[in-house]
């Protein structure tokens, strides 16, 4: 069974061309540095979603190898972190299935303990 992280912002107006070149700036910086190329990275849906009022819409496949779950999560919430804010007055929706994944204004969506250390380096253990 596989796990997958869902991302979308709705906003009743349209991304103007400065938030689009902002977008694609986010999504390249993502793919240049992502770490891993057998796995699922970044993902944004063509035309935004298909929701009303939702202008960006993605999702990403969660890795099966224990040890790429973590690296690939911080990355991927990162470059949405950075999608967010290139948004302003957007509403998001970040969730990993049925899990929300919280909002920190100065630290951007992540998951309690997913910055821990000691817990990335047992994940590699698996």
């Amino acid at each position: 069974m596989s796990v997958s992280l869902y991302y979308s912002a709705f906003r009743a107006t349209p991304m103007t061309a400065d938030e689009t070149a902002a977008v694609e700036r986010v999504v390249a910086a993502h793919r240049a540095s992502f770490p891993y190329d057998d796995e699922e990275s970044l993902c944004l849906y063509d035309g935004g979603g298909s929701e009303p009022d939702e202008i960006v819409a993605g999702s990403t496949k969660m890795p099966f190898d224990p040890g790429h779950v973590l690296p690939v999560l911080t990355h991927v919430l990162n470059s949405v972190t950075g999608l967010r804010r290139a948004l302003p007055g957007a509403r998001w929706r970040v969730h990993m299935d049925d899990l929300d994944v919280p909002w920190h204004e100065t630290g951007g969506y992540a998951l309690p303990g997913m910055d821990d250390p000691e817990l990335a380096e047992a994940m590699k253990d698996l």
